[in-house]
């Protein structure tokens, strides 16, 4: 429902995905804005809905395990239309910017973000809430892509405890790139006392667990800072 009302088309269910997309069949300006608010209010739909699972589940005398989503999201060319053959086609999206879209679902939970958000999405919604997570080649690829992390609408954006968080988290990434890992360290635990209410936790602790690592096996002096990711 969160994604047809915002102009959203729902491509199709697999297991406990669900593939949308926007600007098709009809064109949208806001697209990419219309994503983004779409993921944020997907989000805010999840407390609810597990109050309720939860309530059903005590009824029932089972067990409630509370529902968790994460969600990438990606801008670019792709084909759209009636995919498939004579027997059986679906209107669908094919292409490269739906593949990354995908894998930047699934590194929602290695970065410990709710909302994943590709280089073009990022770069059209300057008036939302987003943070860089890093420089990274995902599975299937041979060149790099900023990612960043959605964390909130125009107000967040516009908040103070949000701008002092992204801040230091631009400051720990240009100093983690540098190879300066002990100011590196300082950035890290300066955005840990910033955190507040965002679900942002998990990045720092996998740069911290980076920073360990490369103090006793260094990246070579030519590193551009890639991470290469090996799962999906």
């Amino acid at each position: 429902n969160v994604i047809l009302d915002n102009q959203g088309t729902v491509d199709k269910y697999m297991g406990d995905c669900v593939m949308a997309f926007w600007n098709a069949p009809l064109d949208d300006d806001r697209h990419h804005r219309n994503g983004c608010i779409s993921a944020l209010r997907m989000l805010a739909e999840i407390a609810p809905l597990n109050v309720r699972l939860e309530q059903e589940a005590k009824e029932e005398g089972r067990k409630h395990v509370p529902l968790r989503v994460g969600l990438g999201l990606n801008s670019g060319e792709c084909v759209v239309g009636n995919m498939g053959s004579d027997q059986r086609f679906d209107y669908s999206v094919l292409g490269d910017t739906v593949n990354l879209a995908a894998r930047l679902e699934g590194q929602s939970k290695s970065y410990g973000v709710d909302i994943v958000l590709g280089p073009n999405t990022c770069a059209a919604v300057p008036e939302l809430a987003t943070v860089e997570l890093d420089f990274i080649q995902v599975k299937g690829k041979t060149e790099g892509v900023h990612i960043h992390a959605l964390m909130g609408d125009e107000e967040v954006a516009a908040s103070d405890d949000f701008q002092n968080l992204r801040k230091a988290n631009g400051e720990m990434i240009t100093s983690y790139r540098a190879q300066e890992w002990s100011k590196t360290r300082e950035f890290i635990a300066m955005c840990r006392g910033l955190i507040g209410d965002y679900r942002i936790a998990g990045l720092y602790d996998l740069y911290e667990e980076r920073v360990t690592e490369y103090e006793v096996n260094p990246p070579p002096p030519d590193w551009d800072g890639v991470f290469i990711a090996t799962t999906k």
